[in-house]
């Protein structure tokens, strides 16, 4: 099944793969993803929503074995804080659920924010934008697709 996600990336002429694997609905963490994907967690990249005091509602983009460090990205979007969005504002602001959040073809164009690991790949894995669907794509076309800003944005350790 072709998600917007999908549908974005094929108007860009962007090369992709869809990878399906089994939703357990009590367990939607990227690192359940990554096993269920056959991927290193770091190689499969989670999608944030967050509020800067400044730019408002974005997206922070980071490997799923990673935790984000709210304060780099507001280094990185200029903002002088930033904070996660509460879990009930997450489908209305982007249109997906937790667990299927994606950059990609969101309810609106938000600022995307990707940590700078994204770039040690040749591929990574992001939601597709529905819970059972991940999309593998190539760093530079998916940052290209996102118009992400990259920058170092987890926490180190």
């Amino acid at each position: 099944m072709k998600t917007n996600a999908a549908r974005l990336l094929d108007k860009l002429g962007i090369a992709y793969e869809l990878r399906d694997y089994e939703v357990d609905p009590e367990d939607v963490s990227a690192l359940a993803v990554a096993k269920k994907v056959g991927m290193p967690p770091e190689q499969v990249f989670k999608t944030l929503v967050a509020r800067g005091d400044r730019t408002g509602v974005l997206l922070a983009v980071v490997p799923g074995s990673a935790e984000l460090d709210l304060k780099a990205l507001a280094r990185l979007s200029g903002d002088r804080k930033v904070e996660v969005v509460a879990l009930k504002e997450v489908q209305p602001l982007t249109g997906y659920i937790r667990g299927g959040v994606t950059a990609l073809a969101c309810k609106k164009d938000y600022p995307v924010f990707v940590d700078e690991t994204m770039e040690l790949f040749d591929l990574v894995a992001v939601s597709a934008g529905t819970r059972g669907t991940q999309i593998l794509i190539a760093p530079a076309d998916y940052q290209k697709a996102t118009k992400a800003k990259v920058g170092a944005i987890v926490k180190e350790g």
